[in-house]
C-alpha cells in the first residue's frame, strides 16, 4: 500500500557526495517508486538550490530553507551558555521550525523519517507517534573517542564537552520516538545500554551499479587508496597516522609504493603530506575509477562510529581492505572476509605487506567480500528494511 512519507534531512540530499546526502538520495529514489515523499531540509549554500528540480524527480514536493553559515555560527556560539550539542545548535532554524509545524498540520504524513540527531529537536514538541530517528552514527560514542585522541586541550575540552551534552540528549530524548535506526550493530549496544528507547540496526548501503569489479582495469600492483572527505576530523587523523607510523614500515619492504588521498576539500594538514610517494588528489567525480586502480583500500581510522563507506565500496569492486576496528566493527564479517582488521601499527602494516606481495593474495581475501556486500549491504536490500520500519510506525499509530 503506497505510504505518505516526510523526509526530514539536515542537508540537501544532492548531490549525493558525502555520507549522509547519500544514504538519503538512495534510499528516497528507491522509494519513491511506490511511494509520495516529501524533503524538508536546510541549504547552507545558495548553490544547493539549484538542485531543486533534480530532488523533484524523487520527492513530490521539495521544501527547503536557506541557513546562512555566518547565522549557524553565531547559534552555536551562543551554545556555549546552554546544554544544547553544538552541532545541533549549529542547524537551529526558527523559519525551518516554523515550516515543519506548518507541515505537520495541514498534512496527515503515514510515516516520518527524520534523519540526524541535529532534526530531532525540532520534534520535542511536534507529534512523533509515526517517526523514525535516523542516526547515522552514535554521536556521543564518535565524540567520547575524538575526545580521546585529541591533539590540543581546547580540543579535548571541546570534544568532552559536546559528548557530554550529546550523551545527555540520546538519554533522555530516543526514548520519545517510537524507532531510532543507527548504521551499525555496534552503535546499537551501546545506545541500548542507557538510552532506553527501541534502537534497531539500518545500515549504510553501496551502489552495486556503480561500484562492482572491473575486469578490464588492470590494478597498479603498488598502489594504496584512501577515500573520504579530507575536512572530516577522524579522515584527517587517519591519513596522517598513516604516512606518519604505517607508510614507513611498508616502504622499507615495498619501496615503489604509491598512496594515493582521493577525497574533496583537503585541508592544509592533508595538503602538506604530498610528496613522490604521497598523491592528495581534491575532489574526484567518479571514485569508482580510484578503487578500480588501487590494490588495495586501507581505512587506518582511530576514531568515529558507525560503518565506513569506504570499506563497503572497496569491497563491493573486489578490492580488499586493511582497517581499525573504527571501519570493521559494523559490517558483520568476519576478519579476513574482503577485510582484515588490524589492532596496531605493527599488525596493520604487516597485513598490507602480506597484500602487496601478490596479486593471488589479493584476489582471494577481495573475492570473499563481494557476495556479502551485495546480498546486506546493496540499496534495495537496505531501503526493503527501512520500507519494513516506516510500516511498522504506521501500523503503531492508527
Amino acid at each position: 500500500m503506497p505510504m505518505k512519507i516526510m523526509f526530514v534531512a539536515n542537508r540537501v540530499p544532492y548531490p549525493p557526495y558525502r555520507g549522509d546526502k547519500l544514504k538519503i538520495w538512495n534510499l528516497a529514489k528507491r522509494l519513491s517508486i511506490n511511494h509520495e515523499l516529501y524533503l524538508y531540509t536546510i541549504a547552507q549554500d545558495k548553490e544547493e538550490l539549484q538542485h531543486i528540480e533534480k530532488l523533484k524527480t524523487v520527492f513530490k514536493e521539495v521544501h527547503i530553507i536557506f541557513l546562512p553559515k555566518w547565522k549557524s555560527i553565531i547559534k552555536t556560539a551562543f551554545a556555549v551558555f546552554n546544554n544544547i550539542p553544538f552541532q545541533v545548535a549549529y542547524f537551529q532554524s526558527k523559519l525551518f521550525s516554523k515550516m515543519l509545524q506548518g507541515a505537520l498540520e495541514s498534512n496527515e504524513f503515514d510515516a516520518i523519517h527524520i534523519q540526524h540527531i541535529r532534526m530531532s529537536r525540532y520534534f520535542r514538541d511536534l507529534p512523533k507517534n509515526n517517526a523514525v530517528l535516523d542516526l547515522p552514527d552514535a554521536f556521543s560514542l564518535y565524540w567520547k573517542r575524538r575526545a580521546e585522541r585529541a591533539r590540543w586541550p581546547w580540543l579535548r575540552w571541546f570534544a568532552a564537552v559536546e559528548q557530554r551534552r550529546l550523551f545527555n540528549m540520546e538519554s533522555s530524548f530516543l526514548k520519545a520516538f517510537p524507532l531510532t535506526l543507527v548504521c551499525s550493530e555496534e552503535d546499537k549496544n551501546y545506545l541500548s545500554e542507557f538510552a532506553g528507547a527501541n534502537i534497531q540496526v539500518l545500515p549504510n548501503g553501496v551502489d552495486t551499479e556503480v561500484f562492482y569489479p572491473r575486469e578490464n582495469v588492470q590494478p597498479e600492483p603498488y598502489r594504496i587508496l584512501f577515500t573520504g572527505n579530507m575536512d572530516y576530523a577522524p579522515n584527517v587523523d587517519a591519513v596522517e597516522y598513516f604516512c606518519d607510523e604505517i607508510l614507513p614500515l611498508i616502504i622499507e619492504r615495498f619501496p615503489l609504493v604509491k598512496f594515493v588521498i582521493a577525497g574533496q576539500r583537503p585541508v592544509k594538514r592533508v595538503l602538506d603530506l604530498a610528496s613522490d610517494i604521497v598523491l592528495v588528489t581534491g575532489f574526484i567525480k567518479d571514485i569508482s575509477e580510484e578503487y578500480a586502480k588501487a590494490a588495495l583500500v586501507v581505512a587506518p581510522l582511530r576514531f568515529g562510529a558507525g560503518t565506513q563507506n569506504k570499506v563497503l565500496e572497496a569491497l563491493a569492486m573486489g578490492v580488499p581492505v586493511v582497517c581499525t576496528h573504527v571501519g570493521f566493527k559494523g559490517l558483520g564479517i568476519q576478519n579476513g572476509e574482503g577485510a582484515f582488521m588490524a589492532r596496531n601499527t605493527v599488525e596493520f602494516a604487516t597485513e598490507v605487506n602480506r597484500l602487496l606481495e601478490t596479486e593471488q593474495n589479493r584476489k582471494q581475501m577481495a573475492g570473499k567480500g563481494i557476495q556479502k556486500i551485495v546480498t546486506t549491504f546493496g540499496w534495495d536490500a537496505i531501503t526493503a528494511k527501512l520500507h519494513t520500519y516506516l510500516e511498522s510506525v504506521k501500523t503503531q499509530s492508527l
